[in-house]
C-alpha cells in the first residue's frame, strides 16, 4: 500500500471511509447495481411469462371472470402505442416504426438514469421498473408485432384500458420517480450546507 500525503485527496470518496456516495461518473462504478438489474429482469420474466400464459389458455377476443363486475383477463393485441392509442391506425411499416419509438424510448430512459447518483434509491428502482417494462413491451412488438394486453379493469360498463405486467411496472415506476422528484424517500445530510 503506497502511502499519500495529508493534503493529496483521495481518488475515491468511498476510499476515505467517507459515507458520501459515489456519483455515477465515477470510474470503475457499475451503471446499476444488482437490486436494480434484478428488478428489471423479473419484470421482464413475469411479463413474459403472463403473456405466454395468456396466449395459451385464453382465445383472442376472449375474458375469463376474476372478480366479477370488476377484473376480467382478456386476450387482446394491442399493435398501437400506450393505452391502445394508434390500435386501430393502420400504416406502412407500423410494426417497425411502434419496434423504432420503443427502442427510442428505452434509451432515452435508461439516459436520464445515467444521470441519477446511487443516493437516488427511489428513482432508480422506479427506472428498474420502467426500463424492465419498456423492455418486455419491446420484445413483443419486436417478435410478434403487437403486445399481449390482458388485464381488464372495469366499473359497471366503465373500462379502463387493458394492461399487461409490462404497463403496470412502468405506472408504478413513474410513480416512483415523481415521489422522488418531489424529495420522497431521499436521504438528507444531517447538517445542512
Amino acid at each position: 500500500m503506497t502511502s499519500q500525503s495529508p493534503d493529496t485527496p483521495l481518488p475515491d470518496a468511498m476510499d476515505a471511509g467517507n459515507s458520501v456516495a459515489p456519483t455515477l461518473l465515477t470510474p470503475g462504478r457499475p451503471f446499476a447495481r444488482p437490486f436494480e438489474l434484478g428488478a428489471m429482469a423479473l419484470v421482464v420474466l413475469l411479463d413474459q411469462v403472463t403473456k405466454a400464459l395468456v396466449r395459451a389458455n385464453v382465445p383472442l377476443g376472449d375474458s375469463r371472470t376474476i372478480v366479477s363486475g370488476f377484473l376480467d383477463i382478456a386476450h387482446v393485441q394491442n399493435t398501437g402505442a400506450a393505452f391502445g392509442m394508434l390500435n386501430g391506425v393502420d400504416f406502412p411499416y407500423k410494426s417497425f416504426v411502434m419496434v423504432a419509438i420503443a427502442g427510442i424510448a428505452l434509451l432515452a430512459i435508461a439516459a436520464y438514469g445515467t444521470q441519477l447518483g446511487f443516493h437516488d434509491r427511489l428513482a432508480r428502482f422506479g427506472l428498474a421498473l420502467i426500463l424492465g417494462g419498456a423492455f418486455g413491451n419491446l420484445l413483443d412488438r419486436a417478435i410478434v408485432g403487437h403486445v399481449v394486453d390482458f388485464v381488464d379493469v372495469y366499473w359497471g360498463d366503465l373500462h379502463f384500458w387493458a394492461f399487461n405486467v409490462a404497463d403496470a411496472a412502468i405506472s408504478v415506476g413513474a410513480v416512483l420517480v415523481i415521489l422522488d422528484t418531489l424529495g420522497l424517500g431521499r436521504r438528507h445530510a444531517s447538517h445542512p450546507v
